[in-house]
């Protein structure tokens, strides 16, 4: 029986999406069975049949969870995609079990992709999940980049892209592309566990305040003050930074408190890249005790406050 594609609209809208994005070549697409990703299944094989190569990972949390791969593999066959099903091992790291999932989710999208030949990997995230990150970072106390949000593409590792072509979908939208198929999406568990932030922030947008669009407008007004500041701080690095490895200056006289943080992660960067980049909260201990006039080492660089800031290579040490 030949399933239903979406409509020649749906189809445009999504192919320009795709043009913006200026995505070239073959696509790996993250799809797990849940209406999102089914619906950019869909989309992307009418669009880019013969270019579009799916991948589904099996997290082996859930015990249905192999089945549910395996109901999405008969789907790519019978529309004609070619599908691949990538088992992972899931360890707490600490950070929880949802963001060690991620982490190895993408870390065995991006092997493939390199094993395929394909620049990009395409995931679902859609208006709705845009509101539930920013929801979910305000109640951390993010700052600009966090409220920027997803972005529609960023580098993930050896030369792979992710990227969201469906960002300017909302969920209802992607939901009756999938029904109008007449395909019974898979509901996983988790996304109704009150255990997790993103759990909570849906619950709470589902009540219809705030207005998801209008949360996932405050991010893209986000995106455009970070790549002002992100530019900015750039100019200014040039004019500012001197030296390279292990022994570096940097003026922050009459900064703004913010792009000094960026100016630092750039001379941290230079100065010592074994180092890496430290936490939000890492950072900003760092930069009070700078501003108070203390000499501090974060990794293997000591700072020393002044005029200008100066950045020498120490024995490892974590403490500021």
């Amino acid at each position: 029986m030949k399933i239903p594609g979406p409509t020649p609209a749906q189809c445009a809208r999504f192919a320009q999406a795709l043009d913006a994005l200026q995505v070239k070549g073959p696509i790996i697409l993250g799809v797990s069975g849940g209406p999102d990703s089914l619906a950019l299944l869909l989309l992307a094989a009418s669009v880019r049949h013969g270019s579009v190569i799916a991948a589904t990972i099996d997290h082996r949390l859930r015990r249905e969870a192999a089945d549910e791969a395996r109901k999405v593999h008969d789907l790519c066959k019978q529309i004609g995609v070619h599908h691949r099903i990538l088992a992972v091992k899931v360890e707490d790291e600490g950070t929880g079990i949802q963001a060690s999932a991620r982490e190895a989710r993408y870390d065995a999208l991006v092997w493939y992709a390199l094993r395929k030949e394909a620049g990009v990997i395409a995931t679902a995230h859609h208006v709705d999940d845009q509101a539930e990150t920013v929801l979910m970072r305000i109640a951390r106390g993010s700052g600009v980049a966090g409220l920027a949000g997803v972005r529609e593409r960023r580098p993930l590792k050896d030369g792979v892209d992710v990227i969201r072509p469906l960002l300017g979908w909302q969920r209802s939208e992607l939901a009756a592309i999938v029904s109008a198929a007449k395909i019974q999406a898979v509901d996983d568990p988790s996304n109704h566990d009150p255990r997790y932030d993103r759990t909570r922030a849906r619950q709470l947008l589902a009540q219809g305040w705030p207005e998801a669009a209008r949360l996932a407008a405050v991010s893209r007004h986000m995106r455009d003050a970070d790549d002002a500041l992100d530019w900015t701080a750039g100019e200014l690095f040039g004019q500012r930074f001197r030296g390279g490895a292990g022994n570096a200056e940097l003026d922050t006289t009459g900064l703004p408190r913010e792009l000094v943080r960026r100016l630092v992660i750039r001379a941290m960067a230079s100065a010592a890249p074994a180092s890496g980049v430290p936490r939000g909260d890492e950072l900003a201990r760092l930069l009070d005790r700078l501003e108070a006039g203390h000499v501090s080492t974060l990794g293997t660089l000591q700072i020393a406050p002044g005029t200008p800031w100066r950045f020498q290579n120490v024995a490892p040490h974590r403490s500021v």
